[in-house]
């Protein structure tokens, strides 16, 4: 399912420019790969981030309540599962 498009307008470097077309051409990518390698990076960037801030977040909890918090959301998400499916 793709979603809905949008257009961004964006600047960078020239020196950022040609690294990174340099870096797509050397494995085969066309100009339109550009726009697929920004949203993957862009979406690995912000994981990364979340996780990090999650981890700030945590560092003093207790791992054992952080165990059951999580196993607690495993078992929702697959009991809500059951229900769609």
């Amino acid at each position: 399912m793709e979603q809905e498009a949008v257009r961004w307008n964006i600047k960078v470097s020239r020196d950022t420019d040609l690294t990174l077309r340099t870096f797509l051409g050397s494995r085969g990518m066309k100009k339109g790969d550009l726009s697929r390698f920004i949203e993957q990076a862009v979406r690995a960037h912000v994981f990364h981030r979340t996780v990090q801030d999650l981890k700030t977040r945590n560092a003093g909890a207790d791992p054992d309540e952080l165990e059951v918090l999580i196993d607690d959301a495993v078992r929702d998400v697959r009991a809500e599962r059951c229900v769609k499916g």
